[in-house]
C-alpha cells in the first residue's frame, strides 16, 4: 500500500458497510463467465493475500463498497485526502478550514478523558497552532438538513397521502440520505426502483461545505478556488462521499461566482476529509500534549454554541433525523404537539426501532431507525414489494449509527466495542443543550442573507443533490448470480 496512506487507514478499518469478508468480484481477461463462480472470484487485498500474476483493476464505478479491498482507484483519492496532503495545503497559503463533527468530538473526548467542549475548544487551539484558519462545528449544518428534510417531509406526505396524486412520482417512505455508505450501495446495487424514496437533502457534511464556499467565502474576503475545507469526520466513507461529482461546482478563477460558466474552475464543497483516527494520528505525529492544550474560544460563524459557551443541537447520535422530523410533522400535520424525548421501540434488534403517532386508533405517523445492512436489506426488500408501511426511515451503514464509524478511534484494551458505544452515546449530549434546528440564530441568519425560506429554489439549488443508478458492470453483473 502507498506510504501516503495516513497511519490510520489500514483494510481493516473499511468495514464499516456490508461485509469485509466479501469477495471483488471480476471477469480475468475478458473471459466468459463460467458456471463455476469461484473460477472468477478475486479476492484483491494487499494485506492479506498475494496478488494474482495479473493485476486486476477495479474501477470506483464497479465498487459495491464491499470493503473488501481497495482498489487502484480508491489509492488515488485516498492519498489526495491524507494527512500529507493536509499538511501540505497548510503550508500553500490558502485558508484552511476544519469542519468538525460531533460524533468525531465524542470519539476524541472519549479518548482522551475529557468533555466534548474541552475537546472542541483544545482542537480549536492545536489546529489554528498549525495554520488553520477557522475551525467550526457541523452541528449548525446538520440544523439546515434537518429543517431542509422537515420541509421535504411535510411536502410529501401531503402529496402521496392527503392529494393520493399518484401521478407526481413522488413515493414514500422518504429514506434518510446523510449515510454515504447507503448511498453508494443503493446507487451501486438496489437500481433505480430504490431512488426515489431517499431523501434529496445534503448531509451535514456537503451542506457546511456548500455554505462555506457560496456564502462564507463572501465574508472573510477569500474566493472559493482559494479555500482549502477540511471536514473531520466518523467515517472513511464520507471521503467517497466529498469526491462526487455532484458536489463539485464551477467558479470563475478569482470571482466569487456560482454560476457554471465556460471553462470556469471546478471547485469542491469539501476538499477533504479526515477521520477522527487520522486526526489523533495527527496529534500524536506532533508530539502534542493534548490533555494539556489550551482551550481556545470557539469560532462562532458557524458552530452551535451559546451566549454562555454552551453547545446546542439536536439528541441522536446519527444526526437526529427521524425524532426531529416526526416531532415536526406530528405538529405541522396533526398539530400534535410530543413533550419530551421521542420514545423509539425496539423491533427486531437494537439497531430496528420505530415509533408511531395515533390517532383514535388509526396510526397517522410511522418512523423507523434502521441501522446496519443486517436490518437495511430487509426493509429495502419491503419497500420492493411495496409491503413497508413506514413513512420515514433513517437508514445508516453502521451498526449503532454514524458513533460506531469505521474511522472512529478504536477501544482501548480490555475495553469492549460495546461498552464504548455507550460511553459514546452519553459523551455525545453532555454538556450539550438540547435546541430546536428551527430556532437556531445561525441558521435563520443564513436563510434571511442567503437561501430565502426553508424549501425555497436557492435552498433546493445549494442544500440539496440527486443521485444516479449506477450502470451494472461485468463485475457487478457476475455478483448477481
Amino acid at each position: 500500500m502507498s506510504q501516503k496512506f495516513s497511519p490510520a487507514l489500514r483494510s481493516a478499518d473499511l468495514n464499516d458497510f456490508i461485509a469485509p469478508s466479501q469477495n471483488c468480484i471480476v471477469s480475468l481477461k475478458g473471459l466468459k463467465a463460467k458456471s463455476d463462480k469461484a473460477e472468477n472470484e478475486v479476492k484483491i487485498n494487499p494485506l492479506k493475500e498475494s496478488l494474482p500474476a495479473e493485476i486486476v483493476k477495479v474501477s470506483l464505478k464497479d465498487c459495491l463498497a464491499c470493503s473488501g479491498c481497495i482498489t487502484s482507484a480508491e489509492t488515488v483519492m485516498l492519498e489526495k485526502q491524507s494527512l500529507e496532503e493536509f499538511l501540505s495545503h497548510i503550508k500553500s497559503g490558502k485558508a484552511v478550514i476544519v469542519s468538525l463533527s460531533p460524533q468525531s468530538r465524542a470519539s476524541l473526548a472519549s479518548y482522551f478523558a475529557l468533555s466534548p467542549v474541552q475537546v472542541f475548544r483544545k482542537l480549536t487551539t492545536f489546529f489554528k497552532s498549525i495554520g488553520v484558519k477557522a475551525v467550526y462545528d457541523t452541528s449548525c449544518s446538520r440544523d439546515i438538513s434537518l429543517i431542509e428534510s422537515c420541509i421535504e417531509f411535510v411536502s410529501r406526505y401531503r402529496e402521496c397521502c392527503t392529494t393520493g396524486n399518484a401521478e407526481s412520482g413522488l413515493k414514500l417512505p422518504i429514506i434518510s440520505s446523510a449515510c454515504p455508505g447507503w448511498i453508494c450501495y443503493a446507487e451501486k446495487t438496489l437500481g433505480s426502483f430504490i431512488l426515489p424514496y431517499i431523501s434529496t437533502v445534503k448531509s451535514p457534511q456537503q451542506v457546511i461545505g456548500s455554505i462555506i464556499k457560496h456564502q462564507v467565502s463572501r465574508k472573510i474576503g477569500f474566493s472559493p478556488d482559494n479555500i482549502f475545507h477540511v471536514t473531520v469526520m466518523p467515517c472513511y466513507d464520507k471521503k467517497l462521499e466529498a469526491a462526487r461529482d455532484d458536489f463539485v461546482f464551477s467558479v470563475d478563477h478569482g470571482r466569487n461566482d456560482d454560476n457554471d460558466q465556460g471553462s470556469a474552475m471546478k471547485v469542491p464543497e469539501v476538499d477533504m476529509v479526515l477521520t477522527t483516527g487520522e486526526v489523533l494520528d495527527l496529534i500524536q505525529a506532533k508530539s502534542v500534549d493534548f490533555e494539556a492544550l489550551a482551550e481556545d474560544a470557539l469560532d462562532r460563524l458557524l458552530t452551535n454554541v451559546d451566549e454562555e459557551g454552551h453547545l446546542y443541537g439536536v439528541s441522536g447520535g446519527s444526526g437526529g433525523y427521524a425524532e426531529t422530523i416526526f416531532r415536526y410533522a406530528a405538529k405541522i400535520l396533526f398539530d400534535k404537539v410530543i413533550y419530551g424525548p421521542v420514545e423509539f421501540r425496539m423491533i427486531r434488534n437494537s439497531d430496528f426501532r420505530e415509533v408511531m403517532l395515533e390517532v383514535e386508533g388509526e396510526v397517522i405517523l410511522k418512523f423507523a431507525l434502521c441501522y446496519g445492512f443486517r436490518n437495511l436489506r430487509n426493509v429495502v426488500q419491503k419497500i420492493s414489494k411495496g409491503k413497508s408501511d413506514y413513512h420515514y426511515l433513517e437508514i445508516m451503514a453502521c451498526p449503532s449509527g454514524c458513533l460506531n464509524g469505521g474511522g472512529q478511534i478504536k477501544p482501548k484494551a480490555g475495553q469492549s466495542a460495546r461498552s464504548l458505544i455507550q460511553q459514546l452515546e452519553t459523551l455525545y449530549t453532555q454538556d450539550v443543550l438540547t435546541a430546536s434546528p428551527f430556532d437556531n440564530p445561525i441558521v435563520r441568519s443564513l436563510y434571511e442573507d442567503w437561501l430565502g425560506q426553508p424549501g425555497s429554489e436557492k435552498a433546493k439549488r445549494f442544500m440539496h443533490t440527486q443521485y444516479h443508478p449506477v450502470v451494472k458492470s461485468m463485475a457487478s453483473e457476475l455478483h448477481n448470480w
